[in-house]
């Protein structure tokens, strides 16, 4: 799954490396010494008057819009111009731009770290809050959340500790860019033979690097090379070659900036009372607290577990006759190859044969027809245009303006980065790097969207082709874009994918259910070459297919999210991060680590996700009932498109997030339909 890896960082990531001082202050600013060769020097200088303009109001005659309204003017105005530079640390080709990309983001991040604990600013904004103004919707929650976010950056705490909050956040910020730095630029390759590449699909063997002799070629951890490697190398030895490198991606270098990372983590929540950084982090998630987290995990890990054990028996009894071995041991490196193999003998879903009918042009033609339906949306491809709203960062990049059908108004841009490049950032994530807003002045800013992938090239006479897998990511990247895109929210603060760390999955994993559905698969897939749609029967095998092994890809889910809480919950922050890992690993799913490995080198998501990645999975569930209504009312219903564009897309962070779900299901949100996605029944 491509949670597990690198993969799927989604809006929450954007194309900054989030760092801990970015999730954990608000938005507001102080005077910051900006470095005279800083890529955006010259925006933060703009904030800083912006700031001081805010402060200059004499309180007596301080409003909503002249305080409130002016901060989050700044923090847009302040994205727009320099979010184009961050994302060259992401996209470009050109080193010296990805370097200025890591130092833009650098700046920003010390900015705003001084910003966040700026005592005149702060008493501006407490000045209005004495007023007892009377605010309502989301002005009321604006200037709440606000005073909550000062809180919690330690505002009232004295001026020492608000000292060593800073220190703290600014080391944080080095070294989260470090440690995203040592994943996105990690130099290792696998030597190999074309013999022990034995299966691997022709087009992933023709995105290696260039040979080394006619023989050997040099093999990177790219997503669609791992994976195509993992997926269809007949070779054990290979596939435990390539699953060791990968879990060893980054190195010792990251296990070490990952345990300052903790300790720092820890130190930062101990400064503000709380007992350790998972109690600080989830008081503002829907989960609000570790009990419900953990609760969460004990009442849904014995339910995996069982569906689990009947995927790895089956799974085992295939190596075992693959291989003639009858005491063959599973391995975590033969879980890929044995699904794909049983997935074809045994489900009659060949992999490579659906990608013949998945061609990315196609694929882009029925997320557009889709969302058109659904949403009312018109997509018009302004990859030629004379004026695109920022430059081109590379050839393969595809601009489209989208339309809302009913008015003709512009919703939005979405550039297209979907093919893989060695300096670009793996996996696959949506970033809405320019989110909706209405200006103080009333003017209305448009969402700019960049969405990357990293999907296979085409071969030679072959256009671009997917895999079912890639299809899923596709729709799921998709459903980050539309709630960018469908937003309403009046202010940035709660535009879009602005909500609770353990919501924002929701959207995207609901989308992901246009990718399994019969009639969606039969009118909008052709095969590439005589544009015939996909056979009715291979169809029917992958949806009779699409339990398979849920139960031990969610095991590994829950014990990615709960080392993610364990590392978290430690309350001195000094962890054994290795340890606790592979330990988490060996009780959680059904195998044991592979030893001289340390997946939390590579693992992303913890700059982004500390004590949240149980946002995943907790966030598939619901995403699951909300399908099931959505389901019953008819998958490209428009009026139920336009039910869940008003009432989750469109309202963004502007209302509680459990209160938005109940509103939009009628009921509290249940586990039923996720069970039976596993293939289980509820309550059993």
């Amino acid at each position: 799954m491509l949670a597990q890896s690198r993969a799927m960082r989604t809006t929450l990531r954007g194309v900054v490396a989030l760092t801990l001082a970015a999730m954990l202050t608000p938005l507001a600013a102080v005077s910051y010494e900006i470095p005279a060769d800083s890529p955006i020097g010259d925006a933060l200088r703009q904030a800083d008057k912006a700031v001081q303009a805010i402060i200059a109001v004499p309180d007596g005659q301080r409003t909503f819009d002249n305080t409130l309204g002016a901060l989050d003017d700044l923090r847009l105005q302040l994205q727009k111009e320099v979010w184009y530079t961050e994302l060259m640390a992401s996209v470009s080709d050109d080193s010296a731009k990805r370097d200025m990309g890591w130092q833009a983001n650098r700046d920003e991040s010390a900015w705003y770290t001084e910003f966040s604990k700026r005592e005149d600013l702060y008493h501006a904004i407490k000045a209005f809050a004495d007023s007892n103004p009377k605010l309502e919707g989301e002005q009321a929650r604006y200037l709440e959340r606000t005073l909550r976010d000062y809180r919690r950056s330690g505002m009232d705490l004295p001026l020492e500790k608000r000292e060593q909050l800073k220190e703290i956040e600014n080391k944080l910020s080095e070294l989260g860019i470090e440690f995203d730095r040592n994943i996105n630029e990690d130099p290792t390759r696998v030597h190999l033979t074309a013999e022990e590449l034995v299966g691997v699909p022709e087009e992933v063997l023709k995105a290696l690097e260039p040979q080394m002799s006619d023989d050997i070629y040099i093999v990177r951890l790219d997503y669609p090379i791992f994976t195509g490697i993992q997926n269809n190398c007949d070779n054990e030895t290979t596939r435990h070659k390539i699953y060791l490198a990968g879990r060893r991606q980054a190195g010792q270098r990251n296990v070490d900036v990952l345990k300052k990372i903790l300790k720092l983590r820890a130190d930062y929540a101990h400064l503000l009372g709380y007992g350790n950084l998972a109690q600080y982090s989830l008081e503002t998630n829907m989960a609000k607290d570790v009990d419900t987290v953990w609760k969460f995990y004990g009442e849904l890990t014995p339910l995996v577990k069982q569906k689990a054990r009947v995927d790895y028996d089956e799974l085992l009894a295939a190596k075992r006759e693959h291989t003639g071995d009858a005491n063959a041991e599973l391995h975590p490196w033969d879980q890929s190859f044995y699904e794909n193999l049983l997935l074809r003998e045994k489900y009659a879903v060949d992999n490579e044969k659906v990608r013949e009918y998945l061609p990315l042009d196609a694929v882009l033609s029925a997320m557009f027809e889709i969302t058109g339906k659904l949403y009312g949306l018109e997509w018009v491809d302004e990859t030629e245009t004379a004026d695109p709203p920022v430059p081109f960062w590379h050839k393969d990049v595809k601009l489209y303006g989208v339309y809302d059908k009913a008015t003709q108004k512009l919703m939005g841009h979405v550039y297209f980065d979907l093919f893989p490049r060695e300096a670009k950032d793996q996996g696959a994530w949506c970033w809405g790097a320019v989110p909706r807003k209405t200006w103080v002045d009333g003017h209305e800013e448009v969402p700019l969207i960049v969405m990357l992938c990293n999907f296979s090239t085409a071969g030679e006479g072959t256009p671009p082709l997917l895999t079912h897998e890639q299809l899923v990511t596709f729709f799921h990247e998709s459903g980050h874009m539309l709630h960018s895109l469908l937003s309403e929210a009046r202010y940035y603060k709660f535009a879009g994918t602005s909500v609770s760390i353990d919501f924002v999955e929701m959207p995207s994993q609901m989308f992901e259910n246009w990718a399994w559905d019969r009639d969606i698969l039969k009118h909008y897939t052709r095969h590439y070459k005589d544009g015939e749609p996909l056979p009715d029967e291979l169809i029917d095998s992958m949806i009779s297919a699409r339990n398979f092994c849920s139960g031990m890809k969610n095991l590994a889910q829950i014990w990615l999210g709960m080392t993610d809480m364990r590392y978290h919950t430690v309350n001195d922050g000094v962890v054994d991060t290795t340890k606790v890992g592979a330990d988490t690993y060996g009780e959680v799913t059904l195998f044991t680590s592979a030893p001289n490995t340390f997946f939390e080198a590579g693992f992303g998501h913890l700059l982004g996700y500390q004590a949240g990645y149980y946002s995943y999975l907790w966030g598939l569930v619901y995403a699951h009932d909300v399908a099931a209504k959505v389901r019953s009312q008819g998958m490209l219903n428009p009026e139920a498109g336009m039910e869940f564009r008003k009432k989750i897309l469109a309202r963004g962070g502007t209302m509680d997030e459990m209160k938005m779900l109940e509103d939009y299901l009628g009921r509290p949100p249940e586990m039923g339909p996720f069970l039976e996605s596993l293939g289980l029944k509820a309550g059993k």
